[in-house]
């Protein structure tokens, strides 16, 4: 059947061209002759491309229940009205496949929620915008604002005439460049799916930033996003999450391994308190699958009771002998992984392992490097013991405005520190 009043002329492409996704939709696809082939329901990307190009129309043909696709390339010529082919191009319809490194830009963008990369947010996708380039057709940005909802609706010129003439105004256009889109797939299949370059800039955003988006996003969504992420990312994220169910579900979402690694990732403070909360089962054997080092500093810390200050204390901190120069002690900060809470001091010891004095890092930075550490430290030592209260820890901070605080036993032999960012999240909140 021939297309009828088709009364704008149809585009050859051959020059750049800015569309919208809902301005075609729906709009019939056409032969060389003219007559309808189906009505366009979707288009197909590859995701390979920092602005993935479309692949196929997803076409739905007169009484067939099922969807069919077309190659990007069969395509003659686009505009709001028709979708023009090339001859015989009706002939290579096949039935729609759309593969692990593929999305369909309606069914899994348009109402979906994006994470917004460069903004570190969440935006609900409204419209999908595409520039027709050497005759490509590529996705460019998503629109999330109300223009994009009023321009599906059909209402946005009638809209724009009477803001502006009302009130000499009109809605913004409010748009994603895709570089910084990080679609968030349900598909199981997809979950795990380095999406693109935006997927790779997703560790970028800080961990506070993504801690958030992850606390806004369903269950399914905080899984897929979660999973995403590389180790590190993810164990500083957890570290972020301040709400200690959403800690569990986020862990237990994970394979038993990368659970285990991530673990083995975060603070052992922090990896103490998750694992706390875990069923005793899932804790015991994620504990199992740890590494000796991580495993040996979790467990420690989990001998001691709620509310002390040894459930508290990690044991990433640097002490260094008090027969040590400088030089040594520089040499040893360098190497050391640890956040720079962990190692704002540095923790003299004798042979045994005593804490006998503390230095900084001024000292590492301005003193002679031959200087023996032990001429340089202090002596005067404010300390706790593992069994103390948190409150008291608390009051020490607020009196002496330590970055930290070491924890020794009975024999005055170092066991760990509290720092700052441990004591701040249950006592410091004002």
């Amino acid at each position: 059947m021939a297309v009828e009043n088709v009364t704008k002329e149809i585009q050859e492409i051959s020059i750049n061209m800015f569309l919208y996704i809902s301005e075609i939709l729906g709009r019939f696809v056409v032969n060389a002759d003219g007559d309808a082939v189906g009505k366009l329901t979707d288009l197909k990307v590859w995701l390979g491309e920092l602005f993935p190009k479309v692949s196929s129309l997803a076409v739905k043909k007169r009484r067939e229940k099922s969807l069919f696709e077309l190659d990007w390339e069969e395509v003659q010529s686009i505009n709001t009205t028709a979708i023009r082919l090339k001859p015989a191009a009706e002939e290579k319809l096949k039935p729609l496949q759309v593969g692990n490194d593929e999305i369909l830009l309606r069914d899994e963008l348009l109402d979906k929620q994006v994470v917004d990369t460069f903004g570190a947010k969440i935006e609900r996708v409204n419209d999908i915008h595409l520039l027709i380039v050497n005759k490509d057709l590529r996705v460019v940005h998503v629109d999330y604002g109300p223009r994009g909802i009023l321009r599906r609706l059909g209402w946005l010129r009638a809209v724009d005439y009477l803001t502006n003439w009302l009130f000499a105004y009109q809605f913004e256009e409010k748009m994603i460049s895709w570089k910084y889109v990080q679609p968030l797939l349900s598909d199981p299949v997809k979950r795990n799916l380095k999406l693109n370059v935006t997927a790779r800039k997703i560790h970028e955003i800080h961990p506070s930033d993504l801690a958030d988006i992850i606390e806004e996003l369903d269950r399914v969504n905080r899984s897929s996003i979660f999973r995403a992420l590389d180790l590190q990312t993810a164990a500083l994220t957890l570290e972020e999450v301040e709400d200690p169910k959403l800690q569990v579900s986020l862990i237990e979402s994970a394979s038993a391994e990368q659970a285990s690694d991530i673990l083995e990732e975060m603070a052992p403070d922090e990896a103490t308190d998750l694992l706390a909360d875990l069923p005793r089962e899932k804790k015991e054997r994620l504990i199992r699958t740890m590494e000796k080092p991580s495993r040996e500093a979790v467990e420690e810390l989990l001998k001691f009771k709620e509310g002390t200050a040894g459930s508290i204390m990690t044991k990433d901190f640097l002490a260094v002998s008090k027969d040590k120069t400088i030089g040594d002690a520089t040499e040893d900060f360098r190497k050391t992984t640890y956040p720079m809470e962990s190692v704002a001091y540095i923790y003299v010891t004798d042979k045994d392992n005593h804490l006998v004095g503390v230095s900084t890092l001024r000292h590492l930075l301005t003193c002679d490097k031959n200087t023996p550490l032990k001429k340089l430290m202090n002596t005067h030592l404010v300390k706790v013991g593992p069994q103390d209260d948190i409150e008291d820890v608390a009051e020490l901070f607020k009196k002496y405005k330590f970055m930290s605080l070491p924890v020794v036993d009975q024999n005055n032999i170092l066991k760990g520190i509290i720092t700052l960012k441990d004591i701040m999240p249950t006592h410091f909140e004002e």
